[in-house]
């Protein structure tokens, strides 16, 4: 039987937790959060949001991908993350010439000291970790971007004939510069739809600027203390999937998804609909993985709200950074203008839940 929370005579609904340690997990989530911002915010200025998605998609074992151009902080508010996890962590720099093996690891030849035999041994990449820095995953061709997918998904790598698990949990954050810019390879859909979030990194105020400038212009420096531990990680994420989710939220979710995919072509003989404010500027739309992590990142939003429950709020407001880097938009949304961000706005307000 599902063990209620303490009551609260504030007249809202009382939270009721699937057992005692998922209330205590879920306390202890709701301090490490504030205990992270606090450690993030002595390196960090600003960016609450940027971190919150960060949280959020880690909680969710999910993956994100953030894109602003050079020097917003986008690698320094990922590693500043790390530091605030106690759990293994390894840092990619993604060039031109960084080749597959640079990544998942080899296959070297040693020789044995005492007999002089010699043996074939697989040396362990960078993507041997919890939390992988992809630093401008963008500036290495196709080909090395693609030794990331198997990690991404099956938390596995494959090098020759042998394959080789993944130790959870395991993070990626990637960073890219906007494709624009000189010397990226815009990474394919395929690889895009393996990151949770597509979260942008906007400039400071001038406020946070002139923050920044003082923080970095001196001798001073921040001691960061990791808040969570690999462990206590993995116990998060067991409780963020335990949230009961209902079925009209569900659906919610999958019929956002569905709306932004294109209507088939029309049977024979029937009228052809005109496309409306949506679909008119849709080439692609969201794959059921987008269903999947709109339901996720409800739940790790209403755990954080201190709810033990999912409502629509909570799916709307994942809507955008799920859905940005998975819809196509066609030549009609470049010549009138029309950004991902609109596009999926309109969907919000076409889509009602039932």
């Amino acid at each position: 039987m599902p063990a209620p929370s303490k009551p609260d005579n504030s007249g809202a609904t009382p939270i009721v937790f699937a057992s005692p340690d998922d209330e205590q997990a879920a306390a202890r989530l709701r301090e490490a959060r504030s205990s992270l911002k606090a450690e993030i915010a002595k390196v960090v200025v600003g960016q609450d949001e940027v971190i919150e998605s960060l949280l959020v998609a880690l909680l969710c074992r999910g993956h994100a991908l953030m894109i602003g151009v050079p020097g917003l902080g986008k690698t320094l508010m990922a590693r500043t993350l790390a530091r605030s996890l106690h759990m293994e962590y390894r840092r990619i720099q993604f060039t031109p010439d960084l080749m597959p093996a640079d990544i998942t690891g080899t296959d070297i030849i040693m020789e044995d000291p005492e007999n002089g035999r010699r043996r074939m041994e697989f040396l362990r990449g960078p993507l041997f970790a919890n939390f992988v820095l992809a630093d401008e995953i963008n500036r290495a061709p196709p080909k090395t971007q693609a030794a990331l997918l198997q990690a991404m998904q099956e938390l596995e790598v494959t090098v020759g004939r042998t394959t080789y698990q993944l130790a959870p949990p395991f993070f990626v954050v990637a960073t890219q510069n906007p494709v624009e810019q000189e010397g990226t390879y815009p990474l394919p859909e395929a690889q895009l739809d393996r990151f949770m979030f597509n979260i942008p990194v906007t400039y400071p105020s001038a406020a946070e600027e002139a923050d920044i400038v003082k923080n970095t212009t001196s001798n001073t420096s921040a001691n960061l203390a990791p808040i969570l531990s690999a462990e206590e990680v993995l116990r998060l994420q067991t409780v963020v999937r335990g949230v009961p989710v209902a079925n009209d939220v569900v659906d919610f979710a999958v019929a956002i998804s569905g709306y932004s995919r294109p209507p088939t072509a029309p049977a024979e003989g029937a009228a052809k609909k005109k496309p409306d404010d949506v679909h008119r500027f849709i080439r692609y739309g969201a794959s059921p993985r987008a269903s999947q992590y709109l339901v996720l990142g409800a739940k790790a939003r209403a755990l954080l709200s201190g709810r033990f429950h999912v409502d629509f709020d909570d799916v709307r407001a994942m809507a955008i950074p799920v859905l940005r880097h998975r819809l196509v938009l066609n030549f009609h949304a470049r010549a009138e203008g029309v950004d991902v961000d609109e596009i999926i706005r309109r969907i919000l307000k076409q889509v009602r839940p039932k």
